[in-house]
């Protein structure tokens, strides 16, 4: 049975939206228990009427706008800090949050701690492909600056990634460049692309572009922090701007507004893929045990997904995986 410790106060939503999604949660895995970290007046009712539930009561709440190195130093009994704590020391099998994304990260680099050889800890997701293949992106924004090295290891974690959440047997891999040539792109992804051709795999299949996102052409897609969040923030501009273009054309006509009443489920759909929800928002990958991030304006089914991710990624062994790869 897994145990996931859950921040209540994360995110910009009221605690009644986490708390509705952990109730959907253990609903829907009767396995699963959790440890509910927030406010007195939040956690201690709702934990008290239920068996696989069990309140962390804390004291402090990190803010989206502090700066997150900051916010744990000063904030140590926080629902973060603490729910990253309860982790290292053993009372929870993972932690999952909605809160900010940097807080979040400081406290689950130095409470729960990294793998050893692990060089920096990276963030992944899923993107939905127009083939039906989901490519996990990564690093999403954890680290602006890396050397060739670690972007080898995040392609070797993206790849227990993909195996365990994804179901890839043998995942491939590509280097993100604005050009597929192996001579593209700046001095640090050439690097990149050297260091990771030099591993002599037939998963590494060379440079890729920025139209290769949603074309579920790889399985994995690696590059720096910077890049990686750019791209996918690129991507989400662009949903939010064609949705509303659609939008306000719909307004003009009544034909359109039925045709956009028969395509609202799709549409739906499609923000979902896009927002990561589906597999339970963001991945830390390099870490002891698994820790996921939700989006701030986030949503009790989305709360739901990440909590039962977090404990599939402990079920599977995904952090053994991960070991296994950068080894």
């Amino acid at each position: 049975m897994s145990c996931i410790c859950v921040d209540a106060m994360g995110g910009d939503e009221k605690p009644d939206v986490v708390l509705a999604g952990i109730e959907a949660a253990l609903a829907t895995e009767k396995g699963l228990s959790v440890i509910v970290a927030g406010n007195d007046e939040v956690v201690t009712p709702f934990c008290a009427g239920r068996e696989r539930a069990r309140a962390l009561v804390t004291t402090e709440v990190i803010e989206m706008g502090e700066h997150p190195t900051e916010a744990i130093r000063t904030k140590k009994d926080s629902s973060i800090v603490r729910g990253c704590a309860a982790v290292r020391d053993g009372e929870a099998d993972g932690f999952f949050s909605a809160g900010s994304t940097g807080a979040v990260f400081a406290a689950a680099s130095l409470g729960v701690g990294r793998i050893a050889g692990v060089k920096r800890p990276c963030i992944a997701t899923a993107l939905p492909g127009t083939t039906g293949r989901p490519t996990v992106l990564l690093d999403m924004g954890a680290n602006a600056d890396v050397r060739p090295d670690m972007l080898v290891q995040f392609a070797q974690m993206g790849r227990a990634y993909s195996r365990v959440v994804v179901g890839v047997d043998d995942p491939t891999v590509a280097l993100l460049s604005n050009g597929s040539e192996d001579t593209k792109g700046s001095s640090a992804v050439v690097a990149a692309h050297t260091a990771l051709a030099a591993l002599g795999e037939s998963w590494f299949v060379g440079n890729c572009e920025g139209t290769d996102l949603l074309a579920g052409r790889f399985d994995v897609i690696v590059t720096d922090g910077f890049t990686g969040n750019v791209a996918l923030k690129s991507l989400e501009g662009t949903a939010k701007f064609l949705l509303g273009e659609l939008k306000s054309a719909i307004g003009d006509s009544k034909r359109a507004a039925v045709g956009a009443l028969m395509i609202k489920p799709a549409l739906k759909d499609l923000s979902q893929k896009l927002s990561g929800d589906a597999y339970g928002g963001a991945i830390f990958l390099g870490l002891k045990a698994p820790v996921l991030i939700g989006h701030g304006a986030t949503s009790a089914e989305a709360v739901k997904n990440g909590t039962l991710a977090c404990a599939r990624a402990h079920d599977s062994r995904l952090v053994d995986r991960i070991v296994a790869e950068v080894a």
